[in-house]
C-alpha cells in the first residue's frame, strides 16, 4: 500500500466527455460578468449547499436554506439548521482551501460538522458504512487503515495533480474518499465539496457550477455509480458519471445564462428602474432619481439608447423637444 494508485482505466467515453466539458468552459469564460455578480455566486452556493445536504436527508428546502443563509429565522429541526450554516461557511472557505492538504481538509471537515458531530474534523475511530437511506452500499475500510488510505490518497493526489487532468482527477478522488469513508459523518458532503475544491484550484470558474444539484436529481445513479465500482474494483464508471454530471450542469448552465450586459445595456437598465410602466415623468424628476445632473448625460447615456430600443415612449412624440415634454416605459 505505500505507492498505493487508484484503480482507473481511461476510456474514450470519459476522453469525449472531457473535450465537451474543455469547449463548454471554453464558451463560458466569455461570460466576464460572473465575476461581477455577488448574487449569481450566491445563489449558486445556495443551490448547491441545498442539494448536498438534501442528498444526506436533510429535510430543509431551497427557501428554507436560502433564509437560514440570509439570517432569518426558520422552523426546523436545530440539526438541519446548523448543517446549512456549517456547510455555509465551508462553502465560503472554497478560495482559501489547499484540496491537496490533508491537514485542510480535516479543518474543512471541522467547519463543515460544528456542533452536529462528536468527532469533528478528526478521522473515525470506529467501523463505517455507506448508505443510500436505510440500504448499505458497503462495509468500509476497517478504523485502522483510515490514517494510512488518506495519506496514500494524498500523496498521489499531490505526485499526480499535474499529470491527470483535474476533471479526471477530482473524480477519482471523490470516489475514493467515499471509499475510505475516513470520518465518523459528514464524507459524502465532504466528497462533494473536496471536488469542487480541486476544480476551483484549477479554474475559478467552477464556483458558478453547482454540481451538486445535478447530482442531487440523479441521487440513485450516484449511489449506483459508487456500488458498481465498489463490486468492479475500479472508478470507472464514477468518473464517467461524475464526467456527465459536470457536462450536464455547464450545458445548462450556459443555455439559461443571458450574455454579458454592455454598458449601454446596464444604463437602460438604471433608467428602467427608476421609472414605473406609463406613468410619465419629466427630464428633472429622471435626473433626481438617477442622482445626476447633466441634462446632455441625461439624454446621450439614458433616453436616446432607450428610446430608440422602444423601451421609452414621448409624452408628445410630435415635439420631441418641448419644454413640456415627458418620458414613460412602455
Amino acid at each position: 500500500m505505500e505507492n498505493y494508485v487508484p484503480p482507473f482505466e481511461l476510456t474514450n467515453d470519459m476522453l469525449e466527455k472531457v473535450s465537451s466539458i474543455m469547449e463548454k468552459i471554453g464558451k463560458l469564460d466569455n461570460y466576464n460578468t460572473f465575476d461581477k455578480n455577488p448574487y449569481l455566486r450566491k445563489q449558486t452556493r445556495i443551490n448547491s449547499i441545498h442539494s448536498s445536504l438534501a442528498i444526506e436527508n436533510n429535510k430543509l428546502s431551497l427557501n428554507q436554506v436560502k433564509d437560514v443563509i440570509n439570517g432569518k429565522v426558520v422552523i426546523g429541526k436545530q440539526k438541519d439548521i446548523q448543517e446549512v450554516k456549517n456547510a455555509y461557511n465551508a462553502y465560503e472557505k472554497l478560495a482559501k482551501i489547499n484540496p491537496y492538504s490533508i491537514e485542510d481538509l480535516k479543518k474543512v471537515h471541522g467547519m463543515m460538522t460544528f456542533l452536529t458531530v462528536e468527532q469533528s474534523g478528526e478521522f473515525r475511530t470506529g467501523p463505517e458504512g455507506v448508505f443510500d437511506g436505510d440500504n448499505c452500499i458497503f462495509i468500509c475500510p476497517p478504523e485502522d487503515m483510515v490514517i494510512p488510505l488518506m495519506n496514500n490518497l494524498f500523496k498521489w493526489l499531490n505526485y499526480n495533480k499535474d499529470k491527470i487532468h483535474p476533471l479526471i482527477l477530482s473524480s477519482i478522488f471523490h470516489y475514493e474518499f467515499v471509499f475510505i469513508h475516513p470520518f465518523s459523518d459528514g464524507n459524502g458532503r465532504m466528497a462533494r465539496l473536496w471536488q469542487n475544491a480541486i476544480l476551483y484550484n484549477w479554474k475559478d470558474i467552477f464556483e458558478y457550477i453547482p454540481i451538486e444539484s445535478k447530482i442531487h436529481k440523479y441521487q440513485n445513479e450516484y449511489y449506483k455509480a459508487i456500488a458498481d465500482c465498489n463490486n468492479e474494483g475500479n472508478s470507472n464508471q464514477f468518473i464517467s458519471f461524475m464526467l456527465k454530471m459536470i457536462d450536464d450542469t455547464l450545458e445548462e448552465l450556459i443555455t439559461t445564462t443571458p450574455l454579458p450586459l454592455t454598458n449601454e445595456d446596464i444604463n437602460i437598465k438604471k433608467l428602467l428602474d427608476v421609472m414605473d410602466s406609463n406613468i410619465p415623468l419629466s427630464a428633472k424628476e429622471i435626473m433626481e432619481k438617477l442622482n445626476i445632473k447633466s441634462k446632455e448625460t441625461l439624454r446621450n447615456v439614458y433616453l436616446d439608447p432607450a428610446i430608440k430600443k422602444d423601451l421609452i415612449k414621448f409624452t408628445i412624440p410630435d415635439k420631441p423637444t418641448s419644454k413640456n415634454q415627458k418620458y414613460y416605459k412602455i
